[in-house]
């Protein structure tokens, strides 16, 4: 064996360093592009470097889109407004684990009711203003109040109080929560400058993170700048971020080169990029799900025994089958995601069952029923064939669904918290308390089902406060199994998020808290 195999070997077996293995191969003749080609077979990630632009298509983003953090509906604003351009005082890592970003520290006291977050040293808002606490104070506040709209306003209505002390956020809280540090890496919660009057700057977009905004043109896309000034790491020195809702637009511009990366593949038609040499399929499991939703205060929806026919008329696994090829599991109208601490698969599992559709709209004086659906594309990817197949399945049990297709571009402003049924989906979140408070506490303003069940919310402001984790199990299981049951939720699939990217840009192990690498793509790839 000579020595550029035994330094092969050497590297399959990962007794080498990505660097050292470079050097060796060099000083032994061998080519950077086969040696970095053995590298990549052996599975090593490249190391990052610095240059370049980087141009991303997402599938998402509308005119009405704002840099108010407190009104981002999607991976569009998320990304841009917070990912690039932001940071919130904690954030979660690879392995699912909380960590600090804007807070170097943080620290529970009183039972985890009160909470110190310690304020990064050295950090700088991109116009070079240090960030201070009070910057924090200020971010919190503008979506806490009564009047308060905000998207995050759900996880803020649990704080009692928040002041400064010293170099220390002090957030005291209405009960105890030891998932608060999950709540702090919230992208909504992005921390901005603090005006005199108490109020924040979100206008001009300025933040703390590694770029800076250049362009943003609501619906259209984003120009952003390397800010070198920022505390952690950044490599490319522009992004560029459009907004391609078509699928197969996304798909063209990623082929022809146009873009280097695309979030929701066309699952009919990733197998193609797959087997495209300069192209690879990224698969993350994470938390999210797509989902119809039943506005429950609205007739006919109104009624249980309507929205429990709904649940069952529906064939999940056809649709995980035929729309999402294999990159879905099929729900069962419970949005905690199964790898999710105290996740409960509740009984009776809703699976497509004619017979007892038929059964209760008899209950429920409803035979013959007709609903409209609003869906489009813009919820996710697939949601039009989905629907498709809901109405084909319900058919055969007696009821009769008119899927209305609506314009993509309005659909999170004109459809989504408006229509009575419509598709939608969630990213989900990594605790049970964060999901439910978000989307299911009865004011919470993302709410798309408007389910205001008491005994739910009794039991959410019980196991916040818990200790004892059989007894938390309990009450989170309870949860879910009154959603399931009386809830206007209907879970079709739980979503892997897929991607595809040139192989001209790379990255290290993907976050799967949100999709587009965590919302972070921008400071975590860098060009190959």
């Amino acid at each position: 064996m000579n020595q550029w195999e035994e330094l092969q070997q050497a590297a399959f077996a990962k007794r080498v360093s990505r660097r050292d293995f470079m050097r060796r191969a060099a000083a032994l003749g061998v080519s950077t592009a086969l040696a970095t080609g053995v590298l990549s077979r052996a599975g090593y990630a490249q190391e990052p470097k610095k240059g370049g632009t980087f141009k991303i298509g997402l599938g998402h983003g509308a005119t009405t889109d704002s840099l108010d953090p407190a009104t981002y509906p999607d991976q569009m604003t998320g990304t841009v407004g917070w990912g690039a351009t932001g940071n919130s005082l904690t954030e979660m890592d690879t392995a699912g684990n909380i960590v600090g970003d804007l807070a170097e520290s943080f620290e529970p006291s009183e039972g985890a009711k009160k909470w110190a977050f310690k304020l990064r040293k050295g950090a700088t808002f991109h116009n070079g203003k240090a960030v201070t606490v009070e910057d924090v104070v200020a971010s919190y506040k503008h979506h806490m109040g009564p009047d308060s709209k905000s998207a995050a306003k759900s996880v803020v209505d649990t704080i009692e109080e928040i002041k400064a002390d010293g170099d220390n956020i002090i957030i005291t809280l209405k009960g105890a929560n030891a998932d608060f540090p999950f709540y702090a890496s919230d992208y909504h919660l992005k921390t901005m400058p603090a005006k005199a009057d108490g109020k924040v700057d979100w206008e001009s977009g300025i933040g703390t993170g590694p770029y800076m905004i250049e362009k943003f043109d609501p619906g259209v896309g984003a120009k952003l700048k390397r800010n070198d000034n920022f505390y952690g790491k950044a490599y490319f020195d522009d992004v560029e971020i459009k907004v391609i809702a078509d699928v197969a637009a996304r798909t063209n511009a990623l082929t022809s080169g146009e873009i280097h990366f695309m979030d929701r593949c066309d699952l009919k038609t990733v197998n193609l990029l797959k087997k495209n040499p300069d192209i690879n399929v990224t698969e993350v499991t994470g938390y999210g799900h797509y989902i119809f939703v039943m506005n429950v205060t609205a007739a006919p929806f109104d009624n249980p025994d309507v929205r429990n026919a709904l649940k069952n008329a529906i064939d999940r696994e056809e649709i995980a089958k035929k729309v999402f090829h294999g990159y879905a599991t099929a729900g069962n109208d419970n949005p905690i995601a199964p790898s999710v601490q105290y996740a409960i698969n509740p009984e009776p599992v809703h699976t497509f069952n004619p017979d007892l559709v038929k059964e209760l709209l008899k209950k429920a004086g409803k035979e013959g029923l007709t609903v409209d659906l609003s869906v489009s594309d813009a919820a996710f990817s697939g949601a039009v064939d989905a629907a498709t197949l809901f109405k084909e399945s319900a058919a055969k049990a007696g009821i009769n669904i008119n899927v209305i297709r609506e314009a993509a571009d309005s659909y999170w402003d004109a459809v989504w918290l408006k229509k009575p049924f419509c598709a939608s989906y969630w990213n989900g979140r990594p605790t049970c308390d964060w999901m439910f408070t978000t989307a299911y506490a009865a004011e919470a303003p993302w709410n798309d089902t408007f389910w205001k069940n008491p005994r739910f919310n009794e039991l959410l402001v019980a196991a916040r406060s818990e200790t004892n984790s059989d007894t938390r199990a309990k009450q989170y299981a309870e949860m879910q199994q009154l959603l399931h049951d009386d809830g206007g939720l209907i879970n079709i699939v739980f979503n892997n998020y897929v991607s595809a990217h040139s192989k001209a840009v790379a990255h290290g192990d993907l976050l799967s808290n949100w999709d587009v690498d965590g919302m972070k793509i921008c400071s975590r790839w860098w060009m190959a």
